[in-house]
């Protein structure tokens, strides 16, 4: 008996000095890949998750006489939102009064698109206005920039819910940070091209900002009419 416990006692102390364990002990050091994915700090851009949207940009056409038109996109994001349907383009027969009618015989006041892209907007420029003052400053700017009462009150109708009760927003109209992440090529081309679109952020305090001097071209001939926002948050 006591020649048995010896052996034991011996085994035991050699498997220590080989740095052994049993089966049932063994420590595992690695990860598996599912493991490490979870581990796995995300470091990219917010921007890349929350890109920002363009929120219903709206194109209006008013030729001169009723005309076959071809309203072609380029725009430097991924469209998620289109009415009617993009396909590569709208094809559209266009009235003076701006009715639209596709090939189906369905009629539209408007062509309509989203969208979402990592563009850099233009804030140096603009208006801070407090939220209760949102539609009086939208009537002024509106006019300013060449819309119609029409145009204008579809563009209020749908911003000033969401601006409206912030105690404050900044207000930027984009130029060239806009057009140029949407490019539109329209066959015929427009005499007039108004293309207004509203950058803003909602603010808990004012702050100083230059004053945006606000113009429009004259409508002659062809117009084309775009209206559209987006949020910065």
């Amino acid at each position: 008996m006591k020649k048995t416990i010896s052996a034991i006692l011996a085994l035991g102390i050699l498997l220590t000095l080989l740095g052994c364990t049993p089966d049932d002990e063994k420590v595992i050091e690695c990860q598996d890949d599912t493991q490490q994915e979870e581990n796995v700090v995300d470091t990219c851009d917010p921007l890349d998750i929350y890109p920002p949207t363009y929120r219903k940009p709206v194109i209006y056409l008013y030729p001169e006489e009723e005309t076959m038109i071809s309203v072609k996109l380029d725009f430097c994001g991924k469209l998620t939102h289109t009415y009617p349907l993009y396909n590569n383009g709208w094809s559209v027969t266009a009235s003076p009064d701006g009715t639209l009618t596709d090939e189906a015989g369905r009629e539209y006041y408007c062509l309509f698109w989203e969208g979402e892209a990592d563009t850099e907007y233009d804030m140096t420029q603009g208006f801070v206005v407090p939220g209760e003052d949102t539609v009086d400053f939208l009537e002024d700017a509106l006019a300013k920039l060449g819309l119609t009462d029409k145009e204008a009150n579809e563009f209020i109708i749908y911003w000033a819910p969401q601006m409206e009760n912030n105690k404050f927003n900044i207000i930027s109209f984009q130029t060239t940070a806009y057009t140029e992440s949407a490019k539109l090529k329209v066959d015929p081309e427009p005499d007039t091209v108004i293309r207004v679109f509203m950058a803003w952020k909602a603010l808990e305090e004012p702050v100083s900002i230059d004053l945006q001097v606000l113009t429009a071209p004259e409508r002659v001939g062809f117009t084309l009419v775009e209206w559209g926002g987006s949020e910065i948050k």
